[in-house]
């Protein structure tokens, strides 16, 4: 093998493995969640898999119990109530809840039950939502958010599954 034939295999096989090592992370993206009186209550992490987006909530100094959890269609959490936070996204114009035959709503998300310490912890996929471009990005202009509701959701009635009011919010954010 000559010297010129040595160096040409050798750029090849440095090229294959960069190309190997050159992988993209994955996209994420994470909210901090406060209460109504502005106090951070815990944390949800995003990240994109080829399922759609893997969401890991830990919370905090909440009231023990089941509650619904949505993502909502403006990335703005203004207490007391984050009503700013807007109706839960819905690019796709479904009806509200998981078990709705006519729904979900992209936003729509399992529920998240408290321990009698105020603490849980929720990780699921939610396959209606991207990190990427899309009509369903989470990363609309204006943005979105995580809304934590009082009430366990009924998976069914419109517009909000009779979660009732809102006590924790989080703006998305990459």
């Amino acid at each position: 093998m000559t010297s010129r034939t040595m160096a040409a295999a050798l750029t090849l096989v440095a090229a294959l493995l960069l190309a190997g090592c050159g992988e993209k992370a994955p996209l994420t993206a994470r909210a901090t969640l406060v209460n109504s009186q502005g106090q951070k209550v815990g944390d949800a992490t995003f990240t994109q898999t080829p399922q759609g987006v893997k969401i890991a909530v830990q919370v905090e100094n909440l009231p023990p119990g089941v509650h619904a959890m949505h993502i909502h269609e403006k990335g703005v959490c203004e207490a007391p109530d984050f009503a700013s936070a807007g109706g839960h996204f819905n690019p796709f114009g479904k009806h509200h809840g998981l078990k709705n035959p006519q729904g979900p709503h992209a936003g729509d998300l399992p529920s998240l039950t408290v321990g009698q310490d105020g603490k849980g912890t929720a990780e699921f996929v939610a396959a209606l939502i991207t990190l990427k471009e899309g009509k369903n990005s989470l990363f609309q202009p204006g943005g979105t958010s995580l809304v934590i509701h009082a009430n366990p959701d009924d998976d069914m009635t419109d517009p909000a599954g009779n979660a009732g009011p809102r006590i924790a919010c989080g703006v998305i954010v990459k």
